[in-house]
């Protein structure tokens, strides 16, 4: 059998910084997030697997909020974030005595500029996610999301907010990048809540926006704008769309 190139691609990197693969932490299990993991498990023995849904491929170990880890010096938080998928968990890691900024790993629940699609969940559950369990995390922490898609996120925030300076300024520095090929991610939490319209929902100009005024219906409503955002005219069927989103295109996908 010929396997993917990325778990490939993966193990080649880990080689050159001369560590050792000891395990995955894997937010959710849609296959453009655990595609790799039956791989990996295969090329590497004992290799442990940690998410809070059954359906990750190759799980090891289930977590639950709030359930911490060690690896070494790194300590790890689990950040149980149900909504894009019902079983999303983020990662917050950080090393005691570190003079570097605590990381987040928040998979397809917060982005640069933006958040998930509310695939199997509701608006009050990513309200809860974004205010009381990632919005409450030092404000210095470095915020990797799962996708590079910035440029886009941030073109709807200045479509909703068309005055926020910050906004402007972040998306002229993301288009840059993007034509540089260079990455967006990280960001801080710090700077997402002054461009990122889904940690705004208690601004005037949001519910200016929205038309409504309570937090989870203003998050709700522009939930439901930008999934309408500048959709191209040529739509691929829905169904087949939601049906690779789910992940239900991966077996083929997976051909030995």
């Amino acid at each position: 059998s010929i396997p993917s190139a990325l778990p490939l691609q993966l193990l080649e990197i880990i080689r050159k910084e001369e560590v050792v693969l000891r395990a995955i932490l894997t937010t959710h299990h849609h296959w453009d997030h655990a595609r790799g993991n039956e791989e990996l498990a295969r090329l590497c023995p004992g290799l442990r697997v940690f998410g809070a849904d059954e359906r990750i491929g190759a799980l090891t170990h289930r977590v639950t909020h709030g359930q911490e880890l060690r690896f070494g010096a790194i300590r790890v938080r689990c950040l149980f974030t149900p909504c894009h998928t019902s079983g999303h968990m983020c990662y917050f890691m950080w090393e005691d005595g570190s003079p570097d900024a605590p990381a987040l790993f928040s998979g397809d629940t917060l982005f640069v500029g933006g958040c998930g699609k509310f695939f199997e969940g509701t608006a009050e559950q990513m309200y809860t996610n974004l205010t009381q369990i990632l919005g409450t995390l030092p404000k210095d922490t470095k915020v990797f999301c799962g996708h590079e898609c910035t440029v886009r996120n941030l073109k709807f925030a200045l479509k909703v907010e068309p005055e926020n300076e910050t906004v402007k300024k972040k998306l002229a520095w993301a288009k840059q990048r993007d034509d540089e090929d260079l990455p967006t991610v990280p960001s801080t939490l710090q700077e997402e809540f002054l461009y990122n319209p889904f940690l705004r929902v208690t601004e005037e100009t949001l519910q200016k926006f929205t038309g409504k005024t309570d937090p989870v219906e203003v998050l709700r409503t522009l939930r439901t704008e930008k999934d309408n955002f500048k959709k191209p005219k040529e739509r691929p069927n829905p169904q087949a769309m939601l049906a690779f989103d789910w992940g239900l295109f991966s077996p083929f996908l997976e051909k030995k």
